[in-house]
């Protein structure tokens, strides 16, 4: 999960929260993208554009970069982190896994780097509003994009038993799927089931706890992953990330649980020696100091591999 924490001077007025991102495995991503005056970069998912404030910062002056993220609050922080560097970053509200059309529009056809920074950010599960979390009540949404039509609440009250489970075991290895689906077609038939505390409360009077994690922890997971096609974005966008950048071009993912990383390690599998040579043989994660400063870390994966 991106980390982020209160305490951002971006105004959203008295009923947004505010927040200050703290990029993970910042160090690691500048060294192995290394990125140099005059380059262009992609950030798929810029966020509060903590990453991509220190990427331009060095691609600069000649160097531009293209900040793209689906949730439009996102860059609106990102915005006023990034202002400082004026034209030499554009802005693009959607997902990645358009990314290749949108460089090429504007004019990236050999980038020198992309990084994505997968997942959502703490800032997403502070605000109760958005309905990531079952830390507190609110509407079960889970959307990054806004415009969509998908939501949580439409996939809980609306998919058949079957489907449900099939998302809870395949995107939450969930091992309780089908009891809790069973569950929630139950629930739904007295009246919907519309927010987060609700469903929350409803997986955990069905599914046994174990250890410290809230029964619907993976149920949550799932459903986020569901109503954001995550693990169909990133399959959908890595081969025009490869295809973008130029000879000695670097592609950098950073992923937070095991579904995403799987992906990214058998993506490049496939196409080392091909199209791309990997360069982290084995999984870069956080030290122990950046996983003290910020244990929102702790899950983080990063693989980097440079085009041929």
């Amino acid at each position: 999960m991106r980390s982020a924490s209160p305490n951002s001077s971006v105004n959203w007025g008295s009923d947004m929260p505010k927040y200050s991102h703290k990029p993970v495995l910042l160090n690691e991503v500048l060294t192995y993208l290394n990125p140099q005056p005059g380059d262009q970069l992609i950030d798929g998912t810029v966020g509060h554009g903590g990453h991509a404030n220190e990427l331009v910062a060095r691609v600069l002056p000649g160097g531009t970069l293209l900040a793209i993220d689906r949730d439009e609050r996102n860059l609106a922080f990102a915005r006023e982190t990034l202002a400082p560097h004026g034209r030499a970053v554009t802005f693009i509200h959607d997902s990645y896994a358009n990314l290749a059309s949108h460089a090429y529009e504007h004019g990236m056809s050999a980038v020198a780097g992309i990084l994505l920074d997968l997942g959502f950010s703490s800032a997403h599960v502070e605000d109760a509003a958005r309905g990531f979390s079952f830390q507190s009540e609110g509407p079960l949404d889970m959307r990054y994009d806004t415009r969509q039509e998908l939501s949580a609440a439409t996939i809980v009250n609306g998919w058949s038993a079957k489907e449900l489970a099939q998302i809870f075991h395949q995107y939450g290895e969930e091992r309780h799927a089908h009891k809790i689906a069973d569950a929630i077609v139950r629930a739904r038939r007295k009246e919907r089931i519309l927010t987060t505390l609700a469903l929350a409360d409803l997986v955990a009077s069905v599914r046994p706890r174990q250890g410290k994690m809230h029964p619907a922890t993976r149920v949550f997971q799932a459903l986020r992953i569901a109503v954001n096609d995550e693990l169909g974005e990133l399959e959908r966008a890595l081969p025009q990330m490869v295809s973008l950048l130029k000879p000695g071009g670097r592609l950098a993912v950073i992923s937070f649980h095991s579904l995403e990383d799987r992906v990214v390690k058998a993506y490049f599998k496939a196409h080392d020696r091909k199209e791309l040579r990997v360069l982290t043989k084995h999984v870069v994660t956080p030290g122990r100091e950046e996983q003290l400063n910020n244990p929102r870390s702790r899950s983080a994966k990063l693989r980097v591999a440079e085009r041929l």
